[in-house]
């Protein structure tokens, strides 16, 4: 098919009216589309809540092992008896 057999058959397609579309698929749409929109809200609050409890249990990790604090030398015995 050249190109200008080309052109010229999505020039008929263009051109004519397009077909009416049965009216259940309408209501199949909306349906599917509640679904969807309840399945991302359903995701973004598991997502939420997950960060949060990420963020809860590195709050009280870093409460109860403080790894700012430098730990104790072990090495050299403590000075008694001087």
């Amino acid at each position: 098919m050249r190109e200008n057999d080309r052109d010229a058959a999505v020039r008929r397609l263009l051109e004519q009216s397009p077909r009416p579309l049965p009216p259940e698929i309408h209501t199949e749409a909306v349906r599917r589309g509640a679904r969807a929109l309840r399945r991302r809200t359903l995701a973004r609050r598991a997502m939420w809540l997950l960060l949060f409890a990420a963020a809860v249990a590195f709050t009280v990790w870093a409460l109860t092992a403080r790894p700012w604090v430098e730990p104790p030398s072990d090495t050299t015995p403590p000075l008694t008896g001087w």
